[in-house]
């Protein structure tokens, strides 16, 4: 194994430091394939807006049927990235292949139902009640956008079997490449040229399945053609394996839910929230769009953690696994000190960048006060759940977001932010004093997780062999 390989065991000497090394290697191609994945939506919100705000508003309606089966498809998808990481670890990487097939048999499967699903969009929405005139951009958009599914899911597996194997580079090359063709493409469908009809908002949707097939077919070739060939995951055809089939879809469903029910307890946030008035949304979207940037990192440190922990379970040392968690949890906590730092100092200018209504800048300066707390137990959190992920502890880590965030994060932010049962009511903040409540319980819960799970070494063999 070359020195440069970031799945390589850690020597004795220094440690920490090269363990360090190690995480920044994995974490910053992570980072940059998340910036231009955001960059595709900013593209697309920019350019259907300058249209009109009926195609704005069905690329946005669009997006809200598309992604849910996507993203639980992608957490099944993921399931490739902790057991590939451990066969990595055990040196049996050449069994990776019959995985790596199997799960794109899922892709296949899976992506064809939820595209047939999304055909159904337009009924969706009018039983839904959608503004009438919306429909027609938001329908033909999903339509566009369904011819996609099968790749991008896809396009998951490759990606995730890459970053099984310690290689996160392939997905960032590929993902900056589709964020170049995202503007000229739209530019085309969306305005016309060249003899192609102007098609609105309908055009990015079009666009992005087209960029969605060449992402596809640049990350075949990448692990046709790479170091990353000797997994084998094109070295024969393999016809459907239900019984692997089973054991990555056991592990990668809760990997989904745990993914799907993250990210929609801030649109059930929003959405409560909309019921305070336009300023309180407009504050919490400034919030919220910052929370999201400083989330990158401990996403990334996330992915690196699975990575590294799993390596580290494949080649049975479990020292190295439980140290890979403390070093990747010691960089959460730092960057998260340092991110409330920045947000605390720099409030009042961060606010006035996203808006100039001083009711709704005095409203998210404030607010940015209690991300900055919020950074704790957000980071801490999200990366705990990609150290446990790389034990494929998924179920029980499944469980505690539910929990926590459904049952105890929104439900306190309803009360305080509502004032029910006779409380003064906190508006917006009382929202986001909810969901510091809930993360802050998930933090808890999953780092405890984490520190008995680590120091069992008949638990760690339990979860490997599952």
């Amino acid at each position: 194994m070359s020195e440069g390989d970031p799945g390589r065991p850690i020597e004795s000497d220094g440690r920490v430091v090269t363990e360090l090394k190690l995480f920044g290697t994995l974490g910053f191609p992570i980072i940059l394939t998340q910036l231009s994945q955001m960059g595709i939506g900013v593209i697309d919100s920019i350019m259907a807006g300058r249209v009109s705000p009926t195609d704005l508003a069905g690329v946005a309606l669009g997006g809200n049927f598309y992604f849910p089966p996507v993203v639980l498809l992608a957490g099944i998808a993921m399931a490739v990235t902790p057991t590939m990481s451990q066969m990595h670890g055990a040196g049996d990487e050449a069994r990776g292949g019959a995985v790596v097939r199997q799960a794109l048999w899922i892709a296949v499967v899976g992506g064809l139902l939820a595209m047939g699903l999304m055909q159904f969009g337009e009924a969706g929405y009018r039983l839904i009640g959608v503004d009438e005139e919306a429909i027609p951009v938001a329908t033909a958009y999903l339509t566009y956008m369904s011819f996609g599914v099968v790749p991008t899911i896809a396009f998951f597996v490759l990606r995730y079997l890459c970053e099984g194997l310690s290689w996160t580079t392939p997905s960032m090359v590929v993902a900056f490449g589709g964020l170049a063709l995202k503007l000229p493409l739209n530019y085309l469908f969306v305005y016309g040229g060249l003899g192609i009809p102007a098609m609105g908002g309908a055009g990015c949707g079009l666009s992005s399945a087209i960029i969605m097939w060449l992402q596809l077919f640049a990350m075949i070739f990448i692990v046709r053609y790479s170091r990353v060939q000797r997994a084998g995951a094109f070295s024969e055809f393999s016809l459907p394996d239900f019984s692997v089939i089973w054991r990555l879809v056991k592990l990668g469903i809760p990997i989904g839910i745990t993914m799907f029910f993250e990210g929609t307890v801030f649109s059930v946030v929003t959405l409560l929230i909309g019921r305070l008035s336009v300023e309180a949304v407009a504050a919490h979207q400034v919030v919220f769009n910052v929370g999201s940037v400083t989330s990158m990192i401990p996403v990334a440190l996330g992915v690196a953690a699975t990575i590294r922990a799993g390596y580290n379970v494949g080649a049975k040392d479990y020292p190295g696994a439980r140290r890979s968690v403390y070093v990747a949890l010691a960089a959460a906590l730092t960057f998260a000190v340092l991110a409330a730092t920045v947000l605390l100092l720099f409030r009042d200018l961060i606010a006035s960048a996203y808006t100039t209504d001083m009711n709704v800048l005095a409203s998210a300066s404030a607010l940015l006060i209690i991300l900055a707390l919020y950074q704790f137990v957000d980071d801490t959190q999200t990366t705990a759940i990609g150290c446990l992920r790389g034990y494929k502890d998924v179920r029980i880590p499944m469980g505690i977001v539910l929990c926590s965030h459904w049952g105890i994060g929104i439900p306190v932010g309803s009360v305080l932010g509502y004032g029910l049962f006779g409380l003064e009511p906190w508006g917006v903040s009382g929202f986001w004093w909810g969901l510091i409540t809930g993360f802050g319980i998930a933090t808890i819960s999953l780092n405890t997780r984490l520190a008995f799970l680590s120091r069992s070494e008949q638990r760690i063999r339990r979860y490997a062999e599952a």
